[in-house]
């Protein structure tokens, strides 16, 4: 670790008396926050931390062993007090810390509760009840929650969009097929598909429906989706797409369909075989997946079933207190931030913890062609997927964050370092967009039109480019001396220009959100070398600097998604406090008042173990629909957040590496 050589005094607002960043008390909070990773650590070398969610996991799992007519009534009991013990003042569940009840959540959490044998007379169902109805009850519900009701005959097939399997037979000129969708919504639609063929729907004893959770005189009614008041918009275009479908839907018989329903049971199984957790190994897609192969006649004893089933249930988390179930796992991304801030701290990049490090993520290299390959021709597979393995769905965004991990760690083997790097690179390169930017799992899935499907209202039919993949893109490439005047880096920096908000922030698409953003922005035009005295980057750092909290700290809750007007609001949290930190660090000036307030209020609230404390969600799924909470972000950033400080003050931008572009 490098010393700190100077002192800086700050005076807070309050006019209290000045606080000294001692020498003494960074490289303090810095060893402290390096032995806590350590600690973690796997003897192979990765760490994986928790993601926690809201109990919408725990509620559809009690719906699907009911669903499925095997219920493990000790399982079906821990789930009932997980969704118990989250359940509101108001009756309500929510699907992010400290946000009002939501109606899928609800419905959902109450439905679990009544399947697992809780009275609807009991006083917080009755809460629960009176609360779904002030929501709008079940008619409110989206598209997917719904689908899980008409599985155990809670809400008529006949009034959800039709799903069909046809869909996976499209090529690829035509104007829409299975690959202009995100991967998440492919991998979530396909097993949909043909659980809407088969509507496999069970009788419910009558004392377990739902009955009571429709508005009185809906439940009979027409609760189709409703059309646009315009005649021709294209959600009322796809709506009679929808009805044709409708018509179509029962000739099981055809050729076609039979045909498609294969295609789509050989599609699941080539995913779901060896080098993958699970379907796309994430919750929903899984769990559909079971369910679909279920339908198809697979029987429990089946190997592919009860290679589904193992995957399905190493996402429990076995806590005798509090039984959770993640949505997926996260060992990658939190293995690559967890290399790069113990090395920007000052560890040696020989250390025997970093070289585990670096030859684990070295190993999990992707090299097959994934889904990917349909919209972006790159001939040579790489990449990091999220997951421990899931090989047809690496991403931009772990690739970026373990390039820049892995120039950091001394490997054994310098050239296969260096030939990994360089593929990688040229993968990560491949998939930069037409408008200039980055998404997350493929290139140019961004059809506007898509988004007015039926089954779309999940709000994560595309991948859209956003500003934070593409400024972390940017730091990578800056950290290797990348040529910053090639057409590629120039366009990328012109879309950051085009996607800044006028407040000067930036959109946050997979972090809690506009610190999220105009961190990730402004750390990776220095690390490109930008001129960061520019206007549009000091409105960036004076918006940050705009919602310092009086603690010293930043907040912002997942309410800005569907609220801008609330960005930048919040309880100072540390991962959130480090994001913007970094950010106002990136802009030079480091005697900022914002930046010493920001500094103290890390040091004062790092635990003695070298952690920090944050209840609050501050990772992003799909927005507004599901959030995640990043046990690591409390515990990575905040170290990160302190040696960058450290590491800008004696006059570099990070730790030198061992890959250095070569154009």
């Amino acid at each position: 670790m490098q010393p700190v050589n100077r002192i800086i005094a700050l005076r807070s607002a309050e006019g209290e008396q000045p606080f000294v960043a001692k020498d003494a008390d960074l490289s303090d909070a810095i060893g402290r926050a390096q032995q806590n990773l350590l600690r973690q650590q796997h003897q192979d070398g990765h760490w994986c931390g928790e993601l926690l969610v809201d109990s919408t996991l725990c509620s559809d799992f009690v719906l699907f062993m009911h669903w499925l007519g095997e219920v493990d009534v000790t399982l079906q009991e821990r789930c009932a007090r997980h969704i118990l013990k989250r359940q509101l003042p108001d009756g309500g569940w929510n699907i992010y810390f400290g946000g009002p009840s939501e109606i899928n959540a609800s419905v959902k959490g109450y439905f679990a509760l009544k399947l697992a044998g809780y009275s609807p007379d009991l006083p917080f169902m009755r809460k629960g009840r009176e609360n779904i109805l002030r929501l709008g009850g079940v008619p409110r519900m989206n598209t997917f929650s719904k689908l899980y009701l008409a599985l155990l005959g809670q809400f008529p097939w006949k009034y959800l969009p039709t799903i069909p399997v046809e869909m996976i037979l499209l090529p690829s000129w035509a104007p829409f097929h299975i690959y202009k969708m995100s991967s998440w919504s492919r991998a979530m639609l396909v097993p949909l598909a043909i659980i809407n063929h088969f509507k496999p729907t069970p009788s419910l004893p009558g004392n377990k429906h739902l009955h009571e959770l429709y508005p009185l005189g809906t439940e009979q009614g027409d609760l189709r989706l409703p059309r646009s008041e315009k005649f021709w918009t294209w959600r009322n275009f796809f709506l009679r797409v929808n009805d044709v479908l409708k018509v179509l839907h029962p000739l099981r018989i055809s050729p076609m369909r039979k045909r498609a329903l294969e295609e789509a049971e050989r599609w699941m199984l080539d995913r779901i075989g060896e080098g993958s957790d699970g379907l796309a190994a994430v919750y929903p897609a899984m769990l559909n997946c079971m369910i679909a192969l279920r339908v198809l006649g697979y029987p429990k004893e089946h190997p592919v079933y009860k290679k589904a089933t193992k995957d399905f249930v190493g996402l429990f988390v076995d806590d005798p207190d509090d039984f959770r179930i993640q949505p997926c796992l996260s060992p990658i991304w939190d293995t690559a931030i967890n290399l790069i801030s113990l090395a920007e701290s000052g560890m040696p990049a020989d250390n025997p913890a970093l070289r585990r490090a670096g030859k684990w993520l070295l190993d999990k290299e992707v090299r097959i062609r994934g889904d990917w390959m349909h919209n972006n021709s790159h001939r040579e597979a790489s990449g990091w997927a999220f997951e421990y393995n899931n090989v047809y769905y690496p991403d931009v965004d772990d690739t970026a964050m373990v390039l820049m991990a892995l120039r950091l760690a001394k490997p054994e083997n310098d050239s296969e370092l260096a030939n990994t790097f360089r593929r990688a690179l040229d993968w990560q390169m491949s998939f930069q967009c037409r408008d200039g930017g980055w998404a997350a799992f493929d290139k140019d899935v961004t059809t506007p039109w898509l988004e007015d499907m039926p089954f779309a209202d999940h709000n994560a039919i595309l991948d859209p480019t956003c500003s934070d993949l593409t400024a972390r893109t940017l730091e990578l490439l800056g950290y290797i001396n990348f040529n910053p005047k090639v057409r590629s880096v120039r366009d990328a920096i012109q879309y950051l220009i085009d996607t800044q908000e006028p407040d000067g922030s930036w959109y946050g698409r997979w972090g809690v959100n506009y610190i999220y953003g105009t961190w990730q922005v402004l750390r990776g035009l220095r690390a490109i070398g930008h001129n960061m005295t520019e206007d549009w980057i000091l409105r960036g750092r004076d918006w940050l600097e705009s919602c310092q909290n009086d603690d010293g700290g930043w907040g912002e809750t997942c309410a800005t998604y569907e609220n801008p007007a609330t960005k930048g609001i919040g309880r100072s949290t540390a991962s959130q406090t480090a994001w913007a930190l970094m950010g106002i660090c990136a802009c030079g000036d480091l005697n900022r008042t914002s930046i010493q307030r920001g500094l103290r209020f890390l040091l004062s609230t790092q635990k003695q173990d070298g952690s920090w404390d944050e209840p609050e969600i501050t990772g992003t799924g799909f927005p507004g629909v599901f959030y995640l909470k990043y046990d690591m972000y409390r515990q990575n950033f905040p170290l990160l957040a302190l040696a960058t400080y450290v590491n800008y003050r004696n006059g570099f931008i990070t730790q030198p590496g061992f890959y250095q572009a070569s154009r």
